[in-house]
């Protein structure tokens, strides 16, 4: 078993590889502007959980996941030529919606603040 500094740098790697699959190789019209933001290994490398985004946020969530499990045999193909590893993890894509997640809590935010600030100006009104 690799020790966590390794693990760590596999997953960098394999996220670095498949942003520039996105970039330059996959032509694929669902794959558009979509990002990795994360992978995750197993201690034993089992799995690879790869994290992905878009700019448009998660209108496009399952056209993604769909476009990356199409894509998922050739990526795999293409990360097992550069990064070499007795075995290979397999890969599961997932949505990250923490940026969707933290514009919902800024925006719960704000509406705080403008309530706060009204409530002070009604006040000092009287």
């Amino acid at each position: 078993m690799p020790g966590p500094v390794r693990l760590q740098r596999i997953a960098d790697r394999i996220r670095e590889d498949i942003s520039e699959l996105l970039l330059h190789e996959i032509r694929d019209p669902r794959l558009r502007g979509v990002y990795v933001t994360d992978v995750r290994l197993d201690r034993e490398l089992h799995y690879a959980d790869i994290y992905v985004s878009t700019v448009d946020g998660s209108q496009r969530r399952e056209e993604v996941l769909a476009g990356l499990e199409a894509s998922s045999g050739f990526i795999r193909h293409v990360l097992t030529q550069n990064i070499h590893l007795r075995t290979f993890p397999r890969l599961r894509f997932h949505w990250d919606d923490t940026l969707e997640r933290a514009e919902h809590i800024e925006t719960l935010l704000r509406q705080i603040r403008e309530k706060s600030q009204s409530d002070d100006r009604g006040s000092t009104d009287s």
